[in-house]
């Protein structure tokens, strides 16, 4: 079993090969916005990959050009929804976290008041 580690919160969840970063978040109540409902059509679950990144599926066209848009992009970015597991291994994220005013607008649903 592979485990993740979300940063700044610290905590590590048990994974299977074949998930993806933003389901094992999801499956354990851990906020990681996806506000295209994880099917690689924004950048909102973008995280900062720190260990593990040949442990995750090769990044494709699609994810390379959705992550353009995306705040705080880094040579060790990926898109949560996108970066599934491919080995049994510890793969630390950082999720970027976003200008408090506005980071309620990232969330499913959300709307501008």
């Amino acid at each position: 079993m592979a485990t993740i580690t979300y940063l700044p919160q610290n905590i590590t969840h048990e994974a299977l090969v074949g998930d993806s970063i933003l389901d094992v978040a999801l499956a354990n109540g851990l906020d990681l916005q996806h506000n295209c409902g994880g099917v690689c059509a924004c950048s909102t679950c973008h995280v900062i990959v720190k260990q593990g990144m040949d442990s995750l599926t090769e990044m494709e066209d699609d994810e390379a050009d959705q992550l353009d848009e995306a705040e705080g992009l880094t040579l060790q970015s990926r898109l949560g929804c996108q970066s599934r597991i491919t080995k049994e291994v510890d793969i630390i994220v950082e999720i970027p976290q976003l200008n408090p005013a506005i980071a309620h607008l990232f969330h499913e649903g959300a709307t501008a008041d």
